[in-house]
């Protein structure tokens, strides 16, 4: 690490065991290995002395941004380098005129978006880290988020690239302009390979028209779980584009009610939080509060102010938050096509029932993207054996009924015992193919991913 360390302006490379073990953990209950250091990237410079570095010295490198993955992707191994890209925080380019912004990886999500509504623009990935998260992060798991039932993930809106690859070559990929098929898609195919290609150093990321007005906001409750899930499958087939469709469930809303005295009702059993960002939002959120109490809701309110509806989605991001003061959790993020979401949803809860294990399920419904959350008692280093059979029976139903198993988290390390199940021998071999190309020694993030 002493030559490293000569290489990089002063204060780059950090070796005291006790700094660097807060930069080897992401958000799961994985315990990392010890790394042997890490770099605190300030520049694109700074990675490409890194990345040749690295090469030369067969040392594995695991990119790493805010640390808030749920799959284990950034958590570090024995012997490897960290390398941070949190404090390569600048907004190259900003261009109202084009609708995209050129942003290095350590762009805190929701200040892109902040920056993007100055111009009446919007960045419209919003994961529900996205106070925390980074886009390089986004970036390298395609994460999701709350509005992607209408506008997508982070692939939709990545343009183009700039990564460092294993040896120290910059490679640029992609375009800024809306659209382009020039050569292979190398930018998506960077998108969601979790750093084990490349490091991302800056990216081209498309904006979107913020709306000219405040989206019309509902909540509703079910006596059950299933009814909720037959409005949101009610709600997409009658074409109503919501801009948000959030489900949660009991345990979930108990998790929040203990932390934050919601005032929950005894019989109430999910929750739908949905909203409509169109021209006639308000009319298209009253059609999707027909379609819940056609189906079975309870109770449904529309948002009178724009106040109301931040505290309403405020209370979604609360969730996992809320379900880590009650214990360890093994996060999953299955997705499943959403005609079928009503039988996921049953599947959850009897595997919860037949393995005595509490699972709190919250889920971007209008995408079909549930996140079980297994929880086990706080201190336990690996979840006990009910709760790993209980995710089995979750994983395989899931691809029974054609779904997949990670909608945005990404594979990372928890994924890896189930992986062959969904991708078979031909595509394990494809993307191990595309592995050996930029990454002949196996140097980024070993293990993760494939």
């Amino acid at each position: 690490m002493d030559a490293l360390a000569n290489s990089l302006p002063e204060g780059r490379v950090l070796t005291d065991p006790d700094v660097i073990d807060s930069y080897a953990r992401d958000r799961t209950y994985l315990e990392p290995g010890k790394p042997a250091g890490v770099v605190l990237a300030a520049s694109r410079d700074d990675v490409v002395t890194t990345m040749k570095w690295a090469t030369e010295h067969r040392v594995p490198v695991v990119p790493r941004g805010a640390g808030t993955g749920l799959a284990g992707a950034s958590v570090a191994g024995d012997g490897s380098v960290v390398l941070s890209l949190a404090r390569m925080t600048a907004i190259r380019e900003l261009s109202p005129a084009d609708e995209i912004a050129v942003v290095e990886p350590g762009v805190i999500t929701a200040d892109l978006d902040r920056a993007a509504r100055e111009h009446g623009l919007m960045y419209a990935p919003d994961p529900s880290s996205y106070e925390i998260s980074t886009i390089g992060g986004n970036l390298a798991t395609n994460a999701g988020g709350l509005r992607c039932v209408k506008y997508g993930v982070t692939r939709d809106s990545a343009l183009g690239l700039e990564v460092v690859l294993a040896d120290g070559r910059i490679l640029d990929t992609g375009r800024r302009t809306m659209k382009g098929v020039t050569g292979y898609d190398l930018t998506g195919l960077f998108v969601g390979s979790e750093g084990t290609l490349g490091v991302i150093t800056a990216a081209t990321v498309r904006l979107r028209r913020a709306p000219a007005t405040a989206p019309a906001t509902f909540a509703a409750e079910f006596g059950s779980l299933r009814d909720a899930g037959a409005a949101v499958s009610a709600i997409m087939a009658a074409g109503c584009q919501p801009s948000l469709m959030e489900l949660l469930d009991r345990a979930t809303l108990e998790a929040i009610d203990d932390w934050r005295n919601i005032g929950l009702e005894p019989q109430t059993q999910a929750m739908l939080i949905g909203q409509s960002d169109a021209t006639d939002g308000q009319a298209m959120a009253a059609r999707m509060d027909e379609l819940c109490m056609a189906n079975g809701a309870s109770f449904v309110a529309v948002s009178s102010s724009p106040q109301e509806a931040e505290e309403l989605i405020g209370l979604r991001r609360l969730a996992y938050q809320a379900k880590e003061r009650q214990g360890a959790c093994l996060v999953e993020d299955v997705c499943v096509p959403r005609s079928v979401l009503p039988d996921m949803i049953t599947a959850i809860e009897a595997a919860a029932a037949r393995h005595g294990v509490r699972i709190a399920t919250v889920a971007h419904a209008g995408d079909g993207n549930l996140h079980p959350v297994f929880i086990f008692e706080h201190g336990t280093i690996e979840p006990p054996p009910e709760v790993w059979a209980a995710a089995d029976e979750v994983f395989t139903h899931a691809l029974e009924l054609g779904g997949t198993l990670t909608g945005e988290h990404g594979v990372g390390l928890l994924k890896q015992r189930w992986l062959a199940l969904e991708a078979g021998p031909v595509a394990t071999e494809v993307q191990q193919g595309v592995k050996a190309v930029f990454d002949p020694l196996g140097i980024l993030n070993p293990g993760k991913a494939i």
